[in-house]
């Protein structure tokens, strides 16, 4: 018997990887990141400013206008675009916007003719067990609606895309009430977009997946060539592919998603340090209780910051954001090669 107790190992009193990070979350992290000065490496084996490569897949939906699946990390949504006809006599208010310019140029301004006529109705759906927290046959949740709002926010406010896109015009033959003048050309109809979001799994950026599959999907919408027939007082559609057209987004802007994480010094007399991590995981978001969301388009040429979205703590400050912003820029590039090697 006292052989037999000699030979008991003692109980060990380090703790597997899995039960450390999900016990002391923000020790777990800290850890990874100060193991390193110079270049600090995450739990998830990244640097604090490496993004995770962006993998695109258009035309996947074959029921659909447009359509792309992204995966960012574990992080992967379906996007399909579905064109419906609207016709202008059921949406009221339609003849309070400018008549359609024939010539060619640009709107100086079709935002409130997008937004006021709802031409376009994002939403978001969560697959069974694509996060712990969605709850199958709920409502939709508060994390769904606050994706809905930023992303219609974000449509509209970068004037993505072209009402001149979605009208379905119409020239009469002769002018009804002066026959000796040329006929005007107006609104018959328009194209609703209706863009759905199918999230399959979420491990964080969850606004940079989606709005990305969005800009995807919209690349690769087709709209069919659409006309008024007089004799049958209604809109038809042609079905040949060759007269569908593109949509002509104006630009493309890219979002990126950062966290802060707030370390804590062991010693009382230094000061607190923090990390800025790019692209952050569903753990890291956990973690950490400030994020930015930075919004660039380089299509012509600079990159422009489009929007800055920032919440929580007060780390990052004007400092903070050009670095921010610049890590920005560089992955706008990344996306964009991916964007154009989609297919």
């Amino acid at each position: 018997m006292a052989t037999a107790s000699l030979q008991q190992q003692p109980p060990s009193l380090t703790f597997p990887r899995p039960i450390f990070a999900a016990v002391s979350p923000h020790p777990f992290l800290q850890a990874h990141l100060s193991a390193n000065k110079k270049i600090p490496v995450r739990a998830n084996g990244r640097s604090a400013y490496e993004f995770r490569r962006s993998g695109i897949n258009t035309g996947s939906l074959t029921h659909a206008n447009g359509s792309a699946v992204v995966r960012l990390g574990n992080t992967s949504v379906v996007c399909g675009v579905r064109a419906e006809i609207l016709m202008e006599e059921d949406v009221p208010g339609t003849n309070d916007f400018p008549p359609p310019r024939t010539d060619g140029e640009d709107e100086e301004d079709d935002t409130q003719e997008i937004d006021t006529l709802r031409l376009i109705v994002p939403n978001i759906e969560l697959s069974t067990g694509s996060t712990p927290s969605h709850i199958p046959g709920n409502a939709p949740s508060t994390f769904q609606q606050s994706l809905i709002t930023r992303i219609r926010s974000l449509l509209l406010s970068t004037r993505l895309l072209r009402a001149a896109d979605l009208r379905i015009l119409y020239k009469p033959s002769s002018n009804p009430e002066d026959p000796d003048e040329e006929p005007e050309t107006i609104v018959k109809a328009y194209w609703v977009l209706y863009i759905d979001v199918f999230f399959i799994s979420i491990d964080g950026s969850e606004f940079d997946a989606a709005f990305l599959s969005i800009l995807a999907a919209l690349r690769d919408t087709r709209l069919p060539y659409a006309y008024f027939d007089e004799e049958y007082e209604g809109i038809l559609c042609s079905d040949a592919p060759s007269e569908a057209k593109r949509l002509r987004l104006r630009g493309l802007p890219i979002p990126s998603t950062f966290a802060v994480f707030e370390g804590k010094s062991e010693d009382a007399g230094e000061q607190d340090f923090e990390w800025v991590l790019s692209d952050p995981d569903a753990f890291e978001e956990g973690v950490c209780r400030e994020s930015v969301c930075v919004v660039v388009d380089g299509s012509r040429g600079d990159v422009v910051v489009r929007r800055i979205e920032k919440s929580g703590g007060g780390v990052v400050g004007r400092e903070h954001l050009r670095g921010v912003v610049g890590m920005a820029g560089k992955r706008w590039s990344e996306v964009e090669k991916a964007l154009s090697g989609s297919g």
